[in-house]
């Protein structure tokens, strides 16, 4: 198959780019990909990227994502499709290269949490944390009590460019790339696990312990990155 390794920059845009081309020329002869290995092994880069570049497509509509089975073009005719090439601003970051980028800025803010924060700020963690908690006990996505969380904890640092900066992160995540891939990656157990993950941010701020802060912040993003990592066969289980 006519695929060339890509460099890492917007790297599942590229992937995704080259994947759309073969699609558009009628390569995948039956219309089925690849499997996930291949595609990784002859574009030189990891499966996680590609994952997330075949997410894409499936969100610009030119293939179907059929967990335990493949990845499936879709009917040539009759379907709307969008050209993701010309996609920028933060709800077209590639959301794995967002958690990394989230690493490192947000486990400095929480350290920086710890040191400024007012009871008043503090409360207002501890108010996002139960709402977290609510929302997932009565089966209910608690992406707006995390939210509120990890801006909580922003806007107790004490610096407006880095709480800013958490809240283009927070606007990265209302893409429909990001959308679809908590669709997969997301489930009870992974929100009971991000609900403990960030009890120790809590704990740690509460504590005024910035590097404790710190470290429980690398520690969730490090979970979050290896849950959105994960492969679609495991990504699916409850």
């Amino acid at each position: 198959m006519p695929l060339q390794a890509v460099e890492s920059q917007r790297l599942y845009r590229q992937i995704a780019e080259q994947l759309r081309g073969l699609i558009a020329q009628g390569e995948f002869e039956g219309g089925r990909l690849p499997a996930e290995r291949d595609l990784a092994r002859q574009l030189g880069v990891s499966r996680p990227s590609v994952r997330e570049a075949l997410i894409a497509l499936e969100v610009e509509g030119w293939v179907e994502v059929r967990v335990g089975s493949g990845i499936y073009v879709r009917p040539q005719n009759g379907v709307a499709r969008v050209n993701g090439n010309g996609a920028h601003g933060p709800a077209e970051w590639g959301p794995l290269e967002l958690m990394r980028a989230r690493e490192l800025v947000e486990g400095e803010v929480a350290a920086l949490a710890a040191r400024h924060a007012r009871k008043g700020q503090i409360a207002a963690m501890a108010s996002a944390l139960a709402r977290m908690r609510e929302q997932a006990e009565s089966g209910v996505v608690p992406r707006e009590g995390d939210e509120a969380f990890h801006v909580a904890v922003a806007d107790a640092c004490g610096n407006e460019v880095l709480r800013d900066t958490v809240l283009g992160y927070w606007q990265a995540r209302s893409g429909p790339l990001f959308a679809r891939m908590s669709d997969y990656f997301e489930n009870p157990a992974s929100w009971d696990a991000a609900l403990q993950e960030h009890e120790g941010v809590l704990d740690a701020i509460r504590d005024r312990d910035g590097a404790a802060a710190r470290d429980a912040m690398h520690h969730h993003l490090q979970r979050a990155y290896t849950r959105y990592s994960a492969s679609w066969r495991r990504a699916n289980r409850s």
